[in-house]
This record gives C-alpha cells, structure tokens and sequence, in this order.
C-alpha cells in the first residue's frame, strides 16, 4: 500500500493564473505560503515560510480563478506531483506541485483572515517573496 496525500492550509502568494489545454480543460496555477512558528534555545519566537506550487484542473480551477485572491486563506487536499522538465538553455530543471483533489475557503467576505464562508474582497496581507531558485520564473515552466 502506497499513499501520496498533502494537506495545506495557507495564503494565496499570487492571484490564480488559469488557462485551458488544447482539448479545452481549465488548469489554474498559484503558489502558496504555510507558515511554522516555534520558540528557540534561547526563547526567541521564530518562524519559517513555506512556498507551495498549487494547481487545479477542471471546474475547481475556474471556481478558484473566480474567487480566489493573492493572500486569501484555503484549506487545500491533494497529491504531491514531481517533474523535471529541460528550459530554454538545456538545464534540466525539477518541479514539485501539488495538484488539487478537494479544497474549502477560509475566512469571510472583507477578511483575509479565520473562519470559514467565502473569498475576501480584500488584497490579503504582504507575504514575503518565494525564494530565489524556486520555481518560481514562469519562462522555465514547460507550459
């Protein structure tokens, strides 16, 4: 028995992006932060971003094109998918996702923040950038 399961909650790092396949499936694509807070040896509070690639197929990526903003919260489920791919000068470049299986909206209308109801009106707050050398310059993504 084998089992590939995430499970995120966290902040949109950008607007969704959606497109469609030549055969006319919706693809929605966004990066996501998580965050891990813990006190030190020396009992300082620290904390560690996380960036995810997120991707969506179907009418879910439509409903998150539709809703969804940069810095809204989401509860997301799904399987973590693994590629490699050549970019423009040869290099063999790797990219990890997790792809979309079930996903609920956290917060409410005009908040970014807790409870559970539909997307935020609202921009959410600034989150840091995603790491340099993450997959994060689309012209080396293959699509």
């Amino acid at each position: 028995m084998s089992v590939n399961k995430a499970i995120l909650v966290g902040r949109l790092g950008k607007d969704p992006e959606l497109r469609y396949t030549q055969s006319g499936t919706a693809v929605a694509s966004f990066t996501m932060a998580t965050n891990r807070q813990w006190k030190g040896q020396d009992g300082q509070k620290a904390e560690e971003t996380t960036w995810h690639n997120i991707t969506v197929w179907g009418k879910r990526a439509e409903v998150v094109k539709e809703y969804l903003t940069k810095g809204q919260q989401i509860y997301i489920e799904g399987r973590i998918s693994n590629r490699s791919y050549d970019d423009k000068e040869g290099n063999k470049k790797y990219f990890s996702e997790v792809v979309v299986e079930d996903f609920q909206f956290l917060g409410s209308r005009g908040d970014s923040g807790g409870g559970s109801a539909g997307p935020s009106d609202q921009p959410g707050p600034d989150l840091p950038p995603p790491p340099a050398g993450e997959a994060s310059d689309d012209d080396d993504l293959p699509f």
